[in-house]
C-alpha cells in the first residue's frame, strides 16, 4: 500500500520489529529514510536509535539510554562535537526528552532542540516526528511556538478502527 506526503508517494513501511504496521513508524520511517539517502555521503546525526533496527546504516546515532555498538551513549542536551551535521534526524524520540525522566522537566525538550540546532553545519536540515498527544507539556510548547520549526506538517492516521 501507498501514501501521499508533500507530492511524493510513499510504500507504507512493515517490520515485524516493534509492529511498524500498528504505529506511527509505519510513516515515519519511510519519509526520514529518504532524507537519509537524499544525504547519503554527507555527515548526519540521528536522535534516537530507530532506523538500525530496519536497516544497514553508517551514520552517526545519539542515545542516551540504548546500549549498542556505534550508538553514542549521552544526553541529547549535554551532546557536543566539534563537527557540524548536514542531517539531524529523530523519529518519535524528542518527546521522550525530560519528559519520561525523573524528576520530569517540561522545559528540557527547548533545550534539546537549542543543542541540535548548534550540531547543524551551514545550510544543514533538521527532520523531526513527534507524536502529538504523548507529552502534553511539548504539545503546548508547539501550539505556543516555543518549539520553532521552519516547516510543520501534520498526518492523521485514517482508519476504521480510530
Amino acid at each position: 500500500k501507498l501514501f501521499n506526503f508533500q507530492n511524493k508517494c510513499y510504500n507504507y513501511f512493515y517490520h515485524l520489529y516493534n509492529c511498524t504496521c500498528l504505529n506511527e513508524r509505519m510513516v515515519e520511517i519511510p519519509i526520514v529514510w529518504e532524507f537519509i539517502k537524499e544525504y547519503q555521503g554527507k555527515k548526519i546525526l540521528e536522535i534516537g536509535n530507530v532506523l538500525s533496527h530496519y536497516f544497514n546504516i553508517s551514520h552517526d546515532v545519539l542515545d542516551k539510554y540504548e546500549k549498542a555498538e556505534g550508538v553514542i551513549s549521552q544526553d541529547v542536551v549535554d551532546f557536543n562535537l566539534s563537527q557540524k551535521y548536514d542531517l539531524i534526524v529523530s523519529i518519535s524520540t524528542l518527546e521522550h526528552v525530560g519528559w519520561d525522566e525523573n524528576p520530569r522537566d517540561s522545559q528540557k525538550i527547548l533545550a534539546a532542540f537549542q543543542n541540535l540546532k548548534q550540531c547543524l553545519g551551514p545550510g544543514g536540515k533538521i527532520v523531526v516526528t513527534l507524536p502529538l498527544g504523548y507529552n502534553i507539556e511539548m504539545d503546548k510548547l508547539l501550539e505556543e511556538g516555543k518549539i520553532k520549526f521552519t516547516k510543520k506538517f501534520f498526518l492523521k492516521r485514517m482508519s476504521a478502527l480510530c
